[in-house]
């Protein structure tokens, strides 16, 4: 992982540079949003104080957040066992909590720079934030009916279950088989985007199945996380994508979820592809994948 940091880094800055933004061209202020919104100019006495303002206004709510966490018998730590980690209030309330420190820490700003004078500024703030994401809510909102459904039927599971007993039955060595699990777990990530079902229904089948092979565990566990990434751009049922293609429309306004995956498409290809080699040529050349970790061949 410390090796693809920096490799899979430099990939996509070629990608980059060498095939996105080229595609792109240059960019012309009035097709998005941004060509359009109105500039707030605010003073830079003001802006400093607006700033200050927020700074002591996210202190203060992060005070009183820690105040009621970690204290014994705090309201935010279990009832029972008093961890504060886990089925907890604290976990259970932790997307309001970041809300909160951010919701006041800019209406502080506001009061403080003089842009927010009461009430109605921050109900106005609030609402033109919002108004901006009615098409994301859309999509989200025909994503997961579709997941829903997707997942009632089973059929993830089942086409999942069926790859994994095939790939299972197949009389090949360990380097081919882990290529075959490689290349199936990325066919699957489309329509199961998240880490831990997938690896729930293949680790029991797999794991066994590979250790008769000489191939420890720790290595099947990075093949399954050099498939599991690439393609998380490119499906539509990752949560994330509607969000993107929303920021992308306030740049351009004909942009959607396929202007996105199409922009995404070199960047999963080239990752896939040149994460796909190292591991194997790491794996071929035995070298360990963990400190006190024995090698990847026997």
């Amino acid at each position: 992982m410390i090796a693809m940091s920096f490799i899979l880094a430099f990939v996509a800055a070629v990608v980059t540079e060498r095939i996105v933004e080229p595609r792109l061209g240059p960019w012309e202020p009035e097709e998005g949003s941004f060509g359009h919104q109105e500039t707030l100019e605010v003073a830079p006495e003001a802006d400093r104080r607006g700033s200050r303002f927020a700074l002591i206004a996210f202190l203060v709510v992060t005070v009183v957040v820690a105040l009621a966490t970690l204290l014994p018998g705090a309201p935010l730590r279990d009832p029972e066992s008093g961890a504060i980690i886990g089925n907890t209030p604290f976990m259970d309330s932790l997307l309001f909590i970041i809300t909160m420190l951010f919701g006041v820490a800019g209406v502080a700003y506001g009061a403080g720079a003089g842009t927010m004078k009461g009430s109605g500024d921050v109900i106005a703030a609030i609402t033109k934030t919002f108004s901006g994401l009615a098409g994301m809510v859309l999509m989200l909102l025909m994503i997961a009916q579709f997941i829903a459904y997707f997942n009632w039927t089973n059929m993830p599971a089942v086409l999942a279950g069926s790859l994994a007993e095939m790939l299972g039955r197949a009389d090949i060595g360990p380097v081919p088989l882990l290529l075959g699990f490689i290349v199936v777990i990325t066919l699957l990530d489309f329509i199961m985007p998240g880490a831990l079902p997938k690896w729930a229904i293949f680790a029991p089948i797999f794991v066994p199945l590979f250790m008769r092979l000489g191939v420890a565990p720790q290595t099947l566990l990075a093949a399954y996380r050099v498939a599991d990434s690439p393609v998380n751009a490119l499906t539509p049922l990752m949560v994330y994508l509607p969000f993107i293609a929303t920021v992308a429309q306030r740049y351009q306004k004909k942009a959607g979820i396929g202007t996105v995956v199409a922009l995404m498409m070199p960047y999963s290809i080239a990752i896939f592809l040149v994460w796909t080699v190292l591991f194997i040529v790491w794996f071929v050349l035995g070298i360990p994948l963990g400190p006190g970790y024995p090698t990847s061949m026997p």
